[in-house]
């Protein structure tokens, strides 16, 4: 049975939302900027771009175990105090990235900004279900995830571009820059919004711990898994299929954040309008169908053209990026009052998903090819599916908000039966 989200009355205007929205944007703005400047970040610091590689794993690790210990530990604090400081915060550690003096110092900044990302990112989407209208809760948690989607595919090629031009530093100085600014903002447009009430740690863990609960965010694994997949390899995966590189592949990367930004607001409308149960179910089908083809296209032997790869990336970008609305309003309607460590917690499960994604891809590219990718991606997808088909039916969220109330058809009294005559 699935409970009720602690509620607060709906905001006013939109400045709150879009600086939760992008509150996200910087996280993910510094969370992927770093792959772009990896290169450059061995060279200045005299290791090698594979130990520069750890500082990606170190913070998607150290984010993965501490969201869900940061927002229990943190559950009775202000929300808008929470996220000001904790972006405030986060713009210190960026500048102190941009200072580290040597590797070790760097590791460490990386491991403060994972801290500061994992309290503060859950904490957003928590907050912009709390403050929208309760059948405008999948379009508000879809905005803020609106703001990782335009990280990924504005701010981390710009952010490579800077670092390209001005040295890695400057990116980070950057990012800094813009979290400070994302603050200020906070600061003056963000409504007042209480912690979750007097639940105790005890309380808090036990509702986390309730079946329906732990098993929605181990979907959320197994659904990572399987869709971030094709994302991770998309370079060998096109390469094979198509033969093309280079300037193809960024018209690739291109299609899938086009069509990723689409399938974030298809996703947020969509939980509004079915209800996220019958939403998360179309989004994983939708990925599944779209692997499942790029695997038949790469089974021909023939390669093939790139408008058909292209056209599948779209449907699979749609498909993938619309997960994030359902699934944290589902795991919000199911945790009632620990809403905010829910979906830390399905955050965790995110970033699970997304190694085990880059291990189980990597093992298929390693025997096999791009189209092994696909194939490994498509059979995720379809456990995915099954695990997910199963969670709903166990444990259903809420469908989507009634409207208005009909007025009440008048229905005339029926007759009174009247006595017999009596002769």
């Amino acid at each position: 049975m699935a409970s009720k989200v602690s509620s607060s009355p709906p905001a006013r205007g939109a400045g709150w939302l879009l600086c939760l929205m992008f509150a996200a944007f910087v996280i993910g703005t510094d969370d992927f900027v770093i792959a772009g400047v990896l290169p450059d970040i061995a060279a200045d610091l005299d290791v090698s771009e594979a130990a520069a590689g750890q500082l990606v794993t170190v913070f998607s690790v150290t984010f993965a175990v501490a969201a869900p210990v940061l927002a229990v530990v943190t559950a009775r604090l202000p929300r808008k105090t929470l996220i000001v400081g904790g972006l405030t915060a986060f713009a210190v550690a960026n500048t102190a990235t941009a200072l580290a003096p040597n590797y070790a110092t760097l590791m460490g900044a990386r491991v403060l900004t994972a801290l500061i990302a994992a309290t503060v990112s859950p904490a957003a989407f928590a907050a912009a279900a709390r403050l929208a209208a309760p059948e405008r809760m999948g379009r508000a948690i879809g905005t803020v995830a609106a703001g990782l989607t335009l990280s990924l595919f504005t701010a981390v090629p710009a952010g490579t571009l800077l670092g390209d031009a001005f040295g890695w530093r400057s990116t980070f100085v950057a990012v800094a820059a813009a979290t400070a600014l994302v603050a200020a903002a906070s600061s003056a447009a963000l409504p007042r919004l209480a912690g979750a009430p007097q639940l105790g740690v005890r309380g808090q863990l036990r509702i986390l711990g309730r079946p329906a609960v732990l098993l929605c965010a181990s979907c959320t694994v197994v659904c990572a898994g399987s869709g971030l997949m094709v994302y991770t390899y998309v370079a060998p995966l096109t390469r094979d299929l198509t033969g093309r590189g280079g300037g193809v592949l960024a018209l690739f990367i291109a299609v899938v954040g086009v069509a990723g930004a689409v399938g974030t607001g298809a996703g947020a409308l969509l939980t509004d309008r079915w209800g996220p149960d019958r939403t998360l179910r179309a989004s994983i089908g939708g990925v599944v169908a779209a692997t499942a083809l790029l695997a038949v296209i790469g089974a021909t032997g023939r390669t093939a053209p790139v408008w058909l790869v292209a056209l599948n990336l779209a449907v699979w970008g749609c498909a993938a990026w619309s997960f994030t609305p359902p699934t944290n309003t589902r795991i919000l309607q199911l945790a009632g009052e620990a809403g905010t460590e829910a979906v830390a917690l399905n955050t965790s499960g995110l970033y699970v998903g997304v190694a085990l994604a880059g291990a189980g891809g990597g093992a298929a590219l390693a025997v096999s090819d791009g189209t092994g990718v696909a194939v490994t991606a498509t059979a995720v997808g379809l456990v995915a599916y099954a695990v997910t088909a199963v969670a709903i039916r166990r444990y259903p969220a809420g469908g989507p908000p009634p409207g208005p109330a009909a007025a009440p058809v008048p229905v005339p009294p029926r007759p009174r039966p009247q006595p017999e005559e009596i002769p």
